[in-house]
Parts: C-alpha cells; sequence; structure tokens
C-alpha cells in the first residue's frame, strides 16, 4: 500500500461468555502501538469483511462451549466454511494466525478453534504465525499473553516478505508455484518484540493518552482529504452506497421558553453557589474530593453563536413537558434549576464537551436540511456506520458544537440540546495535605492536559476542568498580567468551590506499624504527600511509637521538568519518615549518581521484588496505587502477579488469588481514574 498508511489486519473473534471478545479488543488497542491498525469484528458480521477477497492478513480469537463446538457466534461461519462444494484452493490467498481459547477440564480441549483451523487449511489458507491453544485450567493469560507478544514480529516478517512477493506475485500465480512461508514460532518471538520495542525509543504508550490521540489526529489530519479519505463530514463506498440501519428517533419531551429577564441573575446566584460550599470540611489525608467547574466561556459562547442565541443568553429558561410527547414518563431534567439564565445553564449545567449519543445524531437528522450533511448523520448514527462514529466521533472526542461546525445546515432548537445533554459532573481531585501539618488548608494538584481536537478545525483543547482552574490560578502565578486596567492591588483568591466525596478507603493503616507501599507517578503522588505529611506529625507526637518502613514509588517524565514534590520528598526521606524513595524517569538519558536506571514505575517495583513481596506477604502491609488506570494499574497489577508467583513459588492464577485477597483485606487499595 502508499507508505505512512498503517498496516492493516483484519481481526475476528468468536464469543461465547465475552473472553474471545476482550482478548480481541486488547489485541486491538495494542497494535496501534506496534503500528499496526486492526480491522476488528465479531465474526457473525459477514457483512463487514469478505474473506474471499481480503488481502490482508487475517488474525482469529475463538472460544469454544461446553460442548466443545465453536461459540454460536461462529455457527454461520462455520457453515460457510464447512460447504462440500468449495474448491481445494478457495483460501489460497488467505494468510492468518489463529488463538484457541478452551479448558483442559472438558474433553474437547479448544475444539471450536481446531475446526476452524483445520478447515482453512484444507481450503487453502497458510499460517503466517503458529496456532496458540490458550487453557482457561490453568489461566488463559500464559499462553495468550506471549502468543499476543508475538503476532507482532510475525506481522512484520509478513508484511515485509509479503511486499517482495508481490513483484513475483502473477507470475507464481500463473504457474501455482506459490512457496509455502514458514510461519514463525511464538516463543522465541516473545524476545524478539521486546527487542523491536526497546529500540522504538519509547513510543511513549505509558505517558499520556494525549501522545496516542495527537498522533491519532495528526495522521488523520496529515492525510490527503481526497475523494479516497473518510472524515467526520465525508464518507466512501461500501458505507456511502450501504443501506443504513439507523435507530428510531428519540421523542421529544421538552418545550422551551425564553424569558427576558431584568436583572443580571447568573452572577448573583453563582457568589451563592461558591460561598454555600466554601465552609471547612474536615478530611483524612487520602480522602478525595469534587471542584465544581464551569464549561469554558469561549466555547459556551460558540455555542451560543451558532445556536444564534447570543442576544438572549441573559434569558430565564422556563422548561414545560410537552403536551403530546411520546416519551413515557417524561420528566423535567434534575440538574437543570428553574429560572436561571441560559448563559447560566449552558455554563454550569450541562456537559456540553460530552462526545454526542448515537440518539443525539439521530435526533439531529431531522433537523438538516443539506442531503449531503443529511446521509452522513444517518451514518454516523447507523448500525453499518459504528466504525466511523468510534473514529471520527467517539475516539476523537467530538462535542456537539464540532458537530454543528461540521454540518452547517443543521439547526436544532435549544429544546434538544436540553434533552440530550448529561449534568456537567463535578471532577475529583485528591488532597495532597495533612490536616494534622495545615490546618483549616486542603492542598490538591492538577495537570493541565491539552489534547489536538481534530473534528473541524485543529484546536488545542485543555480539560474543562483543569483548563479552568489554570485560567483561576493565571493571576496569581502571573500576578504582573492584569485582568483589566481598572483592578489594582494583589489578585484576590480564587474561590474554587469544592464537595466531599462519599467515603473513601484509601487511608493509612489504623496500626502505623504495619509497612506500606505507595505507588504514584505523576500527580498520583498527591495523596501521599498528604500520607507523609501525617507521619511526619505523628512522629512528632509519638517520638517512642513504632512505625513500619514506607516505600514510594514514584515516576515522571523529565526530572528537571516534572518531579513534582522534589524538596518535600527528599525532606521526608532526610528525616527518615520515607524510608525507601524510588523515582524514575521515562523520558532522561541515564546520567550521574542519581541516575535511575528504569522507566516506569513498576520497572522499579521489579527490581526492589523480594523486599515487596516480603511487605505483602509477610509482613502484613499495605500498598497504595494512585493514578492512570489504564495503563499505569494495570501494569503495576501485572508485575506484582509476577512478583508473587516468583517470590512465593506459585502458579500465576494462585498469585491472582492472593492479590484479590489483599484487595479483599483492604491492603492492595487503588485511587484511579481513566
Amino acid at each position: 500500500g502508499p507508505r505512512g498508511v498503517m498496516r492493516r489486519f483484519l481481526l475476528l473473534y468468536a464469543t461465547q461468555k465475552g473472553q474471545a471478545k476482550a482478548i480481541a479488543e486488547e489485541i486491538c488497542e495494542k497494535a496501534f502501538a506496534h503500528g499496526f491498525s486492526a480491522d476488528l469484528h465479531c465474526i457473525s458480521e459477514s457483512d463487514k469483511y469478505d474473506l474471499k477477497t481480503e488481502t490482508a492478513p487475517l488474525v482469529v480469537v475463538v472460544s469454544t462451549t461446553g460442548t466443545g463446538d465453536p461459540p454460536d457466534t461462529a455457527r454461520k461461519f462455520v457453515k460457510e466454511i464447512q460447504d462440500k462444494a468449495l474448491p481445494i484452493d478457495f483460501f489460497a490467498h488467505l494468510r492468518y494466525g489463529l488463538l484457541g481459547l478452551g479448558d483442559s477440564e472438558y474433553t474437547y480441549f479448544c475444539n471450536g478453534g481446531k475446526i476452524i483451523d483445520k478447515r482453512l487449511q484444507e481450503l487453502g489458507a497458510q499460517h503466517f504465525y503458529d496456532t496458540g491453544h490458550a487453557d482457561d485450567c490453568v489461566g488463559l493469560e500464559l499462553v495468550v499473553e506471549p502468543w499476543i507478544n508475538g503476532l507482532w514480529a510475525a506481522l512484520t516478517k509478513h508484511f515485509m516478505s509479503s511486499r517482495e512477493k508481490e513483484r513475483n506475485e502473477a507470475l507464481k500465480m500463473a504457474s501455482n508455484a506459490s512457496q509455502r512461508m514458514e510461519p514463525v514460532k511464538p516463543e522465541l518471538l516473545y524476545i524478539e518484540s521486546q527487542v523491536e520495542l526497546l529500540r522504538l525509543d519509547d513510543p511513549g504508550r505509558k505517558d499520556s493518552e494525549v501522545q496516542e490521540q495527537n498522533a491519532v489526529n495528526r495522521d488523520q489530519s496529515s492525510a490527503p482529504t481526497a475523494e479516497s479519505q473518510s472524515s467526520l463530514t465525508h464518507s466512501i463506498p461500501p458505507l456511502s452506497q450501504a443501506s443504513l440501519s439507523i435507530p428510531a428517533l428519540p421523542p421529544e419531551y421538552l418545550q422551551v421558553h425564553l424569558q427576558e429577564s431584568n436583572i443580571n441573575l447568573s452572577r448573583v446566584l453563582l457568589c451563592c453557589c461558591l460561598l454555600h460550599y466554601n465552609r471547612d470540611f474536615s478530611y483524612q489525608p487520602g480522602d478525595a474530593f469534587n471542584v465544581i467547574c464551569p464549561n469554558s466561556d469561549s466555547e459556551v459562547q460558540n455555542l451560543l453563536e451558532r445556536l444564534q442565541l447570543t442576544d438572549r443568553r441573559e434569558y430565564c429558561v422556563l422548561l414545560k413537558i410537552k403536551a403530546d410527547t411520546k416519551k413515557k414518563g417524561a420528566a423535567l431534567p434534575q440538574h437543570i434549576p428553574e429560572g436561571r439564565s441560559l448563559q447560566f445553564i449552558l455554563t454550569w449545567c450541562l456537559e456540553i464537551r460530552a462526545v454526542p449519543k448515537k440518539a443525539l445524531l439521530r435526533a439531529l437528522v431531522d433537523y438538516t436540511s443539506d442531503g449531503i450533511e443529511k446521509r452522513r448523520l444517518q451514518e454516523l448514527c447507523s448500525r453499518q456506520g459504528a466504525a466511523d462514529y468510534s473514529r471520527f466521533v467517539r475516539d476523537a472526542h467530538a462535542s456537539v458544537l464540532d458537530l454543528l461546525l461540521a454540518f452547517p445546515s443543521c439547526q436544532p432548537p435549544l429544546s434538544l440540546l436540553l434533552e440530550h445533554l448529561p449534568k456537567l459532573q463535578p471532577r475529583p481531585y485528591s488532597c495532597a495535605s495533612s490536616n494534622l501539618s495545615h490546618p483549616g488548608k486542603l492542598h490538591f494538584i492538577f495537570n493541565i492536559v491539552e489534547f489536538l481536537s481534530n473534528t473541524t478545525v485543529e484546536v488545542l483543547r485543555k480539560g474543562v476542568c483543569t483548563g479552568w482552574l489554570a485560567m483561576v490560578v493565571a493571576p496569581i502565578l502571573h500576578p504582573n498580567t492584569r485582568v483589566s486596567p481598572a483592578e489594582d492591588g494583589k489578585a484576590p483568591a480564587p474561590e474554587i468551590s469544592i464537595c466531599p466525596r462519599t467515603t473513601n478507603f484509601f487511608h493509612l493503616p489504623s496500626d502505623p506499624s504495619a509497612p506500606i507501599i505507595m505507588v504514584g507517578p505523576g500527580t498520583g503522588i498527591a495523596p501521599f504527600i498528604g500520607f507523609l505529611q501525617h507521619r511526619e506529625k505523628l512522629q512528632e507526637q509519638h517520638p517512642e511509637g513504632h512505625f513500619g518502613a514506607t516505600w514510594l514509588f514514584f515516576g515522571c517524565r523529565h526530572k528537571d521538568r516534572d518531579y513534582l514534590f522534589r524538596e518535600e520528598l527528599r525532606h521526608f526521606h532526610k528525616r527518615g519518615i520515607l524510608t525507601h524513595l524510588k523515582v524514575s524517569f521515562s523520558r532522561d538519558a541515564p546520567v550521574g549518581e542519581e541516575a535511575a536506571p528504569v522507566k516506569y514505575v513498576q520497572d522499579n517495583i521489579q527490581l526492589h521484588s523480594e523486599q515487596v513481596a516480603r511487605v505483602l506477604l509477610n509482613e502484613s502491609g499495605y500498598i497504595y496505587v494512585c493514578g492512570d488506570a489504564k495503563n499505569m494499574a494495570k501494569d503495576v497489577n501485572d508485575t506484582l502477579v509476577e512478583i508473587i508467583s516468583k517470590q512465593a513459588g506459585v502458579e500465576k492464577l494462585e498469585a491472582m488469588k492472593r492479590l484479590a485477597t489483599l484487595k479483599e483485606e483492604k491492603r492492595y487499595l487503588q485511587d484511579i481514574w481513566s
């Protein structure tokens, strides 16, 4: 294919209880980091793929039912390939790798995969990668993980040799001398693929999603928007010619009346809001709280302009249920208060950044006058357009404003947005201080996240809450930049409204002699600063007390740029409040004495596996993990499984059970976010 296009493979799963689907989705997610793109489908969705004409390599994940048959979802597929009339070279063009799931306690182990594997071979298909058989009896992951790890090198080899082959293919087909490609063995590959990863110079996989998102967006934006490219507003065959199954139109149920009001209500009410929550609330280190934040002013203004309601933004919004609505049990939305201005509601009550659900897209169709735009909106909410919806709406973090700007002929009434937009949620943060050392004060940290949104024009967006917080604290951080020339003197302390979160278990052990391990890369360090401040005060108050060892595994990208709380941590370490401080920097080249030989927190945990295992298994210790759920927390969990398995000399499955027990005993605690 053309240069720069990601190497594509077809990924099919046949699942009974969701296991094969989950594994296929994992392969699909990992493919991106390895420079591949997977077309993922359930094997039953025969309208989405065609093996007769498929030129890309095929990867299949197949589970087995209790009776040893392929899953119900694969019945139709198996019946079609079992057809006796098919010629023996029917799949001669196909190269595939198959992963079968089963349970050796049943007679027909992995039979679902074996049936499909055998029949594909009979019809001339060839392996580009050896078949894996995973056994639920001992733990699927024992085969699944090495098999997935080996897949990338096998695919790479396949694409390299198929490029060389392309030239001779025509001649070879004629003389039917197509040589069989040696399938690659998974075991050896495991090591090759690891080496390849290290050479890739940290693809940033473990770092923020932003990088990945930006890369995806850049790929989409730098691609030529020729007729051959699909985009948010443009589709290509087969979708553009498909007949669509579109969801039913959600019934409308709100009647909106905008009433002119004389006083500027929103300003007055906002102050009450702030004061209402601004009383002291007691907290423990490790607690979290919610920050009540508004939407960005400019986004609210842009939305008002697009809806042609700028001149009525101070009008009061009055809502009633439509008299003739078809919606059963229609009720006024709880999160839209009575008698507030339109501006107030769009700023403080509705999540205008929310990714529009298909029901909203479906509702917009009926307010779109241009035929091409109407058809595209229908595609995006249809079953056939699911992949386009994922790519251009969900994964691109499109908002309702992005859609309205992309489809200019769409003119929805305000009522439609009030019916469909969810409540603006407060954002949770961890307390990064202790009441003992900072009575009456509460510290917390936030990262300003920026991501490229590239739906219509490229804009750099900040997170809803962090963007607002950054603006609120700007006058303190940069006191010289005046907000308005009339203001003199120091900037007033910003007011931020918060409310406590419901009960939380992320607290220090009640027995201070229990050892603790804290894992918190990036802003995940927050609760642990509170822990250590608290511990320092306790140790001052009880100099004779017995205090357990404390470990902290912290990680960030660059030592000089984002090593948060560096001085505090050194202070705690020097005073012995923090017994072991282990820091890793994922983007720095090692230099000098303090150089961390490892990249990520889990690598550092691995380095100290004996002590970590001893704390958790023999010393009734606690482990706390705070930060990003998708990558870090999962990697730390996998590392802990490995460590327990190795240090306690038990099977992986048994190690997983022991971790589960630690969770039940509230000795393995996570404060993680996606």
